[in-house]
């Protein structure tokens, strides 16, 4: 990885797995909200990648870490407040990526091995450009559009149908020709051309409004406004490439299936080209490479898919990406500047992160003047100091990185730069953790002033009220710095006694009587809760939403999850052990859960916040007919005839329990070629172990 000198994954002891992995998921969680919920990424796709790369790295030698519902299988992030939600009918996924060559001769190989194809046998693939813009799904039903949404989390986005609408290029309200399926679900992507986006920042100059960063920025902010007449105004368009649900099947391959997207009324990402062989695909790439800086509109690389449906079909999908397709990513862009400052960004768990104010440079038609050090260790691998030249790359559409500094233009006076080990906000001691079995120091400084750092507050305050957590409309980082400086919120049941403030409030400037009344109907809807959102929103480390509802999903209430977490505070025991057996859990992440909630300050807090709300509602359970309905399983080994995620996700629909170690509370475990130590383990304790086509045979297949 570019961030620090990595140990190579093979040399990890397994706590070291761990630590890293819950830290890359914290912080890839972070970056898809930056970039998906708030159009304002703040490290470069190179970046981002390598850390996707890293965590997939991990899970490949570790398997009992990669997780349903983790990073590595979620998509993008949760939808924004202030429009309705949409649930998708078949999930929109997003696609792996290939840096090089090889990675596309894998990708081959990796189809024709599932296909049982022979090395004659053709195997024919669409190449296309891929578009840098917003995604987006347009439902038909006879013919007409009825509903629009952004790709959001993968699962549920933004119902933006009405802004859909002010769309006057590549969007038919009625479906042309005939032909067309009763319902037809058109994916693809919303996007502005260069021009457009030139002649609307010229616009925004001159009305003193925002400037956007590039045309995929500009396409999301205009496509996502409340109000649809905005977006009227803003030069929009939309590209189909492919398709959700859909009544009847559109053709046999993608090659027919385009022909009839087309008849319909849709403008297609061309040019495309039919491949059959890597060198078709490699020339394609390298044609669309040369062409890139004269296209209407911006590219950050080519897609590659299967063209047969049926094969399409039959290879379905890996967590969260088809098996069938695959995006080549062009390399990163680069340009030297200056190096002006470092500052310290103190966020919600105490993470002090260093961030890079650069003299701004054009960096393949961007402006930027950000980009993120990530922590002192990567500080000091290159050396980057004040003053510095340095090289800063941009691979995508935001903010850069710095590949290196550029030795012979440095200052005569620059010094190495002094991380601070204190923090900046509250002046408490700032220390990096350590492994306390191999010592090893963790690449985070954190600040230790907890909820007393103003910073920490504020931040943790935010994340309570943000969208996967309480989600209150009208209660955003103004409003919240506001409060908080006039004394008024300082931990999260404040946010209830709110009421109290109403008229002093209503004589604050920017609010008025109806703003107000509308703020605290919005805070009284949050008086029920669901409890995986009630445990995301506390913040605790390690926790994100997947795992804060997999613990819901085992306690169930509350008052029982706090009961359990007092009897594990040893951490020892049965209420330990159970603790741990929870799938995507382990001793760091467990560890977490127990101080938060035993922790005098923290257990105030819930307790404080507890007293506001009306309910915590338990998550919803899923099917109780099933054979396993209620079980705890627990699959090992190299499972042959599903994936993990394939095989997890069909337990957890069933209302079984998924598990990530074996107990005495386990019932059964499943054991694929290789199973080691969780089928002894299902030995000693007397469990019932089968084999993959034995649960298939219990489940009902």
């Amino acid at each position: 990885m570019s961030r620090q000198r990595a140990k190579p994954v093979a040399d990890l002891g397994p706590r070291q797995a761990r630590l890293e992995h819950a830290r890359l998921e914290e912080e890839i969680a972070e970056h898809d909200k930056h970039y998906h919920q708030q159009d304002a990424p703040v490290i470069s796709d190179a970046d981002y990648d390598a850390m996707k790369r890293r965590l997939l790295e991990i899970e490949e030698h570790f398997p009992d870490l990669a997780a349903l519902g983790g990073v590595s299988s979620r998509v993008g992030a949760a939808p924004a407040a202030g429009f309705a939600k949409v649930r998708h009918a078949r999930p929109m996924l997003s696609l792996d990526n290939a840096f090089a060559e090889g990675d596309v001769a894998d990708f081959l190989g990796r189809i024709r091995r599932f296909l049982n194809l022979k090395i004659e046998d053709d195997l024919t693939l669409i190449a296309e450009p891929k578009i840098d813009g917003l995604s987006a799904s347009l439902r038909y039903e006879n013919g007409e559009l009825v509903r629009a949404a952004t790709r959001g989390d993968g699962q549920e986005g933004e119902d933006v149908t009405a802004n859909i609408l002010t769309l006057k290029h590549g969007v038919p309200h009625k479906l042309h020709g005939r032909g067309w399926p009763d319902v037809l679900e058109v994916r693809g992507e919303v996007y502005m051309t260069r021009k457009d986006f030139l002649s609307l920042n010229e616009a925004q100059d001159k009305a003193g409004a925002k400037i956007f960063a590039n045309p995929r920025n500009a396409a999301a902010g205009s496509l996502r406004q409340l109000d649809p007449k905005i977006s009227a105004q803003r030069p929009l368009r939309f590209f189909g490439y492919y398709w959700g649900e859909v009544s009847e099947p559109l053709g046999k391959t993608m090659q027919q299936a385009r022909g009839r997207l087309a008849d319909w009324g849709f403008t297609l990402n061309d040019p495309v080209k039919v491949c059959h062989s890597f060198e078709d695909l490699i020339a394609y790439y390298r044609k669309i490479a040369a062409q890139r800086a004269t296209m209407a509109f911006d590219i950050d690389g080519v897609v590659y898919k299967v063209d047969r449906l049926d094969w399409q079909d039959r290879l379905g999908f890996i967590s969260r990406s088809p098996r069938w397709a695959i995006a080549h990513k062009f390399p990163a862009e680069q340009a030297q500047t200056i190096l002006e400052n470092i500052d310290i960004q103190v966020g919600r768990t105490g993470a002090l992160t260093p961030v890079a104010k650069l003299k701004p440079v054009n960096v393949g038609g961007v402006l930027v003047s950000n980009a993120t050090l990530h922590n002192e260790d990567e500080i000091a691998r290159k050396d980057v100091r004040i003053g510095d030249t340095v090289i800063v790359q941009r691979a995508g559409d935001v903010i850069p990185q710095i590949v290196s500094v550029v030795l012979e233009h440095r200052p005569k006076d620059a010094k190495p730069f002094k991380f601070p080990t204190h923090c900046p906000v509250c002046g408490a001691p700032a220390e990096r953790e350590a492994d306390p079995k191999s010592g090893e120091e963790d690449v985070v400084r954190r600040c230790t002033g907890s909820i007393s750092c103003p910073a920490q507050a504020m931040e943790s305050l935010r994340h309570f009220v943000s969208r996967n957590a309480f989600d209150i409309e009208g209660l955003g980082e103004k409003q919240i710095a506001a409060f908080y400086e006039w004394g008024w919120l300082k931990e999260p049941r404040d946010i209830f006694l709110l009421h109290r403030h109403a008229e002093a409030l209503q004589r604050k400037e920017g609010f008025g009587e109806t703003s107000v009344a509308k703020l605290m109907a919005a805070i009284e809807q949050r008086r029920v809760i669901g409890f995986d959102r009630f445990l995301h929103a506390l913040g605790i480390r390690h926790v994100g939403q997947e795992r804060a509802r997999l613990v819901a999903m085992h306690y169930g209430t509350p008052e029982a999850w706090l009961e359990a977490m007092d009897a594990a505070k040893d951490r020892e025991g049965e209420a330990w052990g159970d603790l741990n057996s929870i799938d995507k859990m382990g001793d760091v992440v467990a560890d977490a859960i127990v101080t938060f909630a035993t922790r005098r300050h923290s257990r105030a807090v819930i307790d404080h916040l507890l007293a506001e709300l009306r309910e915590v509602v338990p998550p919803e359970k899923p099917a109780q007919d099933s054979p396993v309905a209620g079980k705890t399983v627990v699959f090992t080994g190299s499972l042959e005839r599903f994936t993990r995620d394939e095989a997890k996700a069909r337990a957890l629909s069933l209302g079984a329990k998924v598990a990530g170690s074996v107990s005495k509370k386990t019932d059964y475990v499943v054991a694929g070629p290789g199973a080691g130590s969780k089928l002894a383990d299902a030995q000693k304790h007397g469990v019932t172990v089968l084999t993959e086509d034995e649960w298939l045979t219990l489940i009902g297949g």
